[in-house]
């Protein structure tokens, strides 16, 4: 008996309803369809299925046996299709949704090398922060920030973990002076994300120690380039991720506080489908970005700041 086989053929009755439309579906008889899930059912020991003059229903083994066979045939299939994008030149256009401040700070410096890279892929990128459904609106892979959940057909892809600091313009501090400890904040004026858990009260964090911390904010919204550009211009102390500071550090537009404390980590993911055979062009993709931040655990801005 041809188990894999007889696996698909199980999948494939479930998945119709029937032995018969399983059987124009594979292009088999209903005979071989019946013998295929009965070799099946003798190998196992067990039924899989009740069969009626009417309908099929999965027994209680069935249905938890279906869900590992399911899980093995995607898992072949994105084997094969790995290995079969290999020995493909990547082309055609690879669609991307990208989380804004990523995409301008850390994505948009990359696109040129991959380009050059492979230059029969024309790049199609969108920057949006808002709930989307990548297979639905025809995205090949996107580039999400923080923990969010996604359907199980798709692969989330922990590529690094982006620090929150505390910033402040050189300015502000030589007028404010600059924050001893966590609880020295209460007495400045903090710029603040519309976040309801953030509003209030700031929980920072050192060697595995939390001090949370009553804050006022001059400021609040839900737009981190507004905050940016406040704290830039010396109206108060700001939250930022590690992996949008380069420039603004680098330049001296606004300088670390309380450089032994954080408020916490951002995980930045990217996201593609799983259970479609990957195209040369998304696999091409996908192991340029894990080349480039080949730890998914580490924050490669942090050291650079």
């Amino acid at each position: 008996m041809d188990r894999l086989q007889s696996m698909r053929v199980f999948a494939k009755v479930v998945e119709q309803g029937s032995f018969a439309r399983a059987g124009m579906a594979l292009e088999m008889s209903n005979a071989v369809v019946t013998r295929h899930v009965a070799d099946l059912e003798q190998h196992l020991g067990t039924r899989l299925l009740n069969r009626t003059t009417r309908k099929l229903s999965l027994t209680e083994t069935g249905t938890g046996y279906l869900d590992r066979v399911r899980q093995i045939l995607s898992d072949i299939d994105d084997a094969d299709a790995a290995a079969s994008a290999t020995a493909c030149k990547p082309s055609g256009t690879l669609r991307i949704y990208c989380h804004p401040n990523f995409g301008q700070t850390q994505l948009a410096p990359l696109l040129p090398r991959f380009a050059a890279e492979f230059p029969d892929v024309v790049l199609d990128v969108t920057l949006a922060d808002k709930t989307v459904d990548l297979v639905e609106e025809g995205y090949d892979l996107g580039f999400f920030i923080g923990v969010q959940k996604f359907d199980g057909s798709m692969i989330a892809r922990q590529l690094a973990s982006s620090s929150v600091i505390v910033c402040a313009s050189p300015d502000y501090v030589r007028r404010r002076g600059a924050p001893a400890h966590p609880r020295d904040l209460t007495e400045h004026d903090c710029l603040n994300h519309a976040f309801e858990q953030v509003r209030h009260t700031w929980n920072m964090q050192c060697g595995g120690k939390e001090v949370r911390v009553p804050i006022v904010s001059r400021m609040v919204s839900n737009n981190v380039e507004i905050l940016r550009q406040a704290a830039i211009a010396g109206m108060g102390v700001v939250l930022r991720s590690t992996y949008t500071l380069q420039d603004d550090i680098a330049l001296g537009r606004l300088v670390r506080l309380l450089p032994d404390h954080c408020t916490g980590k951002l995980t930045v993911l990217m996201v593609y489908p799983s259970r479609k055979l990957l195209s040369a062009k998304v696999r091409a993709f996908v192991d340029f970005m894990t080349a480039t931040y080949p730890d998914p655990e580490a924050d490669p801005w942090l050291s650079a700041l």
